[in-house]
């Protein structure tokens, strides 16, 4: 289930990208992204579009004034969660099937098999690790970044024992990462995937938090090897672009 982390503001929407002047578009059929350019959902999704390079519109969604819970938008995902892709009459909600959907339905665009879709074993490894990204990074990660991020957003203090308590529950996650990534480049194997993708939203603001980079990286060589790869990335670069934080 998608948790909507909302990360600190950001000033930067995201547009469909330029059409040439000799060629002929109509927008109504490109994608519709419903979400939150402040949530890692939303972001996530939105990297995976642009790594696909699939053309869309983002709709946004206003988490804090309570859109996601109208009638209107729980007709699209009866949970009031972002984000939601609609292509043409077809709706699909949750983060990792939205990704997903994407990376079959438009398999040859971008440079990148995201789900390695033409090796049996390498798709089950993707399929492995998008599962311990949403079974175990994610649940330990997610209190992390809601206690320094949100909370003080909605007028709260950080609680220290809850970060502290996620902190050594993802610590235990990110040595399973290092070990893996001494014997991969990359999580679920010698290139690129949504195993990794999934990681770029919550990462980022992770390492933001001050101390937070020593404390994962200076016993994690190959997890901070990693981390500087695939964070270099020209589409996450670009999403990146859109979640500046204010000053």
């Amino acid at each position: 289930m998608d948790s909507n982390l909302i990360f600190p503001p950001i000033f930067h929407p995201f547009f469909l990208p330029s059409i040439p002047k000799h060629c002929s578009y109509d927008i109504s059929m490109a994608l519709k992204l419903y979400g939150y350019p402040r949530s890692g959902s939303t972001a996530c999704v939105i990297t995976c579009l642009l790594e696909k390079q699939v053309e869309f519109e983002l709709i946004h969604v206003d988490l804090f004034s309570g859109q996601h819970k109208s009638p209107d938008f729980l007709a699209k995902h009866p949970f009031g969660l972002v984000p939601v892709l609609e292509d043409g009459e077809f709706t699909i909600f949750e983060t990792r099937a939205i990704t997903e959907y994407v990376c079959k339905k438009y398999a040859a665009n971008g440079t990148e098999d995201l789900l390695c879709s033409d090796d049996l074993r390498r798709s089950a490894l993707v399929r492995t690790w998008v599962e311990v990204e949403s079974n175990y990074f994610h649940p330990a990660m997610s209190p992390i970044i809601f206690q320094s991020f949100v909370a003080p957003l909605q007028g709260m203090s950080p609680d220290r024992k809850v970060i502290d308590e996620s902190l050594e529950k993802l610590v235990k996650v990110l040595d399973i990462y290092e070990a893996r990534l001494q014997e991969t480049k990359y999580l679920a194997g010698e290139s690129y995937s949504l195993a990794d993708l999934h990681h770029l939203p919550p990462m980022f603001y992770f390492l933001r938090i001050e101390g937070m980079q020593a404390k994962i990286f200076d016993q994690r060589s190959r997890l901070k090897a990693w981390w500087e790869d695939v964070s270099s990335r020209a589409a996450f670069k670009k999403v990146v672009e859109g979640m500046k934080l204010e000053n």
